[in-house]
């Protein structure tokens, strides 16, 4: 994938947490110039330097999904606008889950959270960046899921409900841009070793998983003009 985002622009969120942090190095390597969007400054400086060890100089920009309205994400779109003039790509990868918790049982808050940051901070954060992409030759929005046979089963939470309802986005919005519009695409990677996956599996037995740098090749491709196969489409793990 060497030189296949030379000179494009990425905002990536959740670019500290471990699907976010490999793909940042493997867009970087690819060539391009990252936005890197985390809730925490520490880990996105160690990410900024790995970034800038590989690549162009990157820039940060911290934002909790969590707490910022809709005024944070136009805010962000304008000092990229400023800074660059365009955004050529934009991969979801940030994500709230709390734990496995029956419905009856699970604070509505953290629902509501959960509802949140993983569906509508997406759309709001998509929203404000699509006139950006609209500026590019190839701009595309990639959404990090996780796959429906795991996610919509009993215990989820408002996790496994913005799962699903991140599919039909895709699709909804797609349909709306048209063939000519920006890209939207979905990537539902394989079983991971990340933060997220621990609070759900026991790290001693999950022998399913893999590292998250396994996974950031088909991200950074999701991004190039090639992903253009997978226009309003989700890509899984071994497609």
């Amino acid at each position: 994938m060497q030189d296949a985002l030379q000179g494009r622009i990425v905002l990536i969120t959740g670019a500290s947490g471990g699907l976010g942090a490999a793909a940042a190095l493997a867009c970087a390597q690819a060539g391009a110039t990252l936005v890197l969007l985390g809730r925490k400054v520490a880990p996105l400086n160690r990410v900024y330097d790995a970034v800038k060890a590989v690549g162009p100089e990157p820039m940060l920009y911290p934002l909790d999904l969590e707490g910022a309205a809709p005024d944070d994400y136009d805010q962000l779109a304008q000092a990229i606008d400023g800074e660059f003039g365009r955004l050529d790509g934009l991969l979801h990868c940030a994500a709230e889950f709390k734990g496995l918790t029956p419905l009856l049982h699970t604070d509505p808050a953290d629902v509501a959270r959960a509802i949140h940051v993983n569906l509508t901070a997406r759309w709001w954060l998509t929203q404000a960046c699509l006139p950006l992409l609209a500026k590019a030759d190839a701009g595309a929005a990639v959404f990090v899921m996780d796959d429906p046979q795991r996610s919509d089963g009993a215990f989820w939470g408002g996790y496994g409900m913005a799962q699903s309802a991140q599919a039909t986005m895709v699709n909804m919005l797609q349909a709306e841009l048209g063939a000519h519009g920006p890209r939207v695409s979905g990537y539902r990677p394989g079983p991971m070793r990340s933060g997220l996956r621990g609070r759900a599996f026991q790290p001693n037995a999950d022998t399913q998983a893999r590292p998250p740098d396994e996974f950031a090749d088909a991200c950074v491709e999701l991004l190039t003009p090639a992903g253009d196969a997978w226009r309003g489409k989700i890509r899984h793990r071994d497609a």
